[in-house]
């Protein structure tokens, strides 16, 4: 089952390395991460999604709540929550693939953020499953390069990841 875990962590030096350190020593996957500070420059936010079941999750909350820099963790699958991605994609756009990328753009509700004579580079944000979809539609053929940032997720209404 595919997990976001929140990290609550102090933004200094290795931190993060002692994190990702921690997932790699216990043979568990990371498959997509992203931290930047918080609205207090001294915490930073780490976002990781990986995939397990119940007791292996159990297991990385718990050797992650060993560590000293980290200060809460929560996998935000425990309640609801809003969760985005951003994918750039370079698209090979000449002739009738032009329109034709330009239709999906605005379907998948993304936006052309680049244009060549060839190629059209376009944004689109949601959901992994959204970004996926896109990816399938518009179709290997005319892809020439991805750029993905990893999910980033916050719990809906009241529920926060605070000290």
């Amino acid at each position: 089952m595919r997990h976001i875990l929140s990290i609550l962590m102090e933004n200094e030096s290795g931190a993060m390395s002692r994190i990702v350190g921690l997932f790699s020593a216990r043979d568990y996957n990371i498959d997509s991460l992203s931290v930047a500070a918080t609205e207090d420059p001294t915490l930073s936010r780490m976002t990781i999604v990986t995939r397990g079941d119940d007791d292996v999750l159990e297991q990385i909350t718990k050797q992650l709540n060993k560590l000293i820099e980290v200060i809460k963790v929560i996998d935000l699958n425990d309640s609801r929550f809003v969760e985005r991605e951003l994918m750039l994609v370079k698209v090979r756009a000449v002739g009738k693939d032009r329109d034709e990328v330009l239709r999906l753009a605005e379907i998948y509700r993304g936006r052309v953020v680049d244009v060549t004579d060839k190629t059209y580079t376009v944004e689109v944000t949601g959901t992994s499953d959204k970004l996926d979809a896109f990816l399938e539609t518009v179709g290997k053929a005319l892809i020439l390069e991805t750029v993905r940032t990893g999910a980033a997720g916050i719990g809906r209404g009241e529920r926060m990841l605070r000290i």
